[in-house]
């Protein structure tokens, strides 16, 4: 493989993992308001209002 191509390469995947990342973080940053949680001890709501 040519050095070009390996730099092609190299650009590819770098700009895929920062696209990972970024939307890692879209994720982390989209949290429900409000939560529900039904277990054994019954249900629960917990908010942010």
């Amino acid at each position: 493989m040519s050095r070009n191509g390996l730099y092609g390469l190299v650009g590819v995947l770098l700009i895929a993992v920062v696209a990972l990342g970024g939307y890692l973080v879209y994720q982390q940053n989209q949290k429900p308001g409000l939560e529900i949680t039904v277990d054994k001890s019954g249900i629960q709501v917990n908010g942010n209002g």
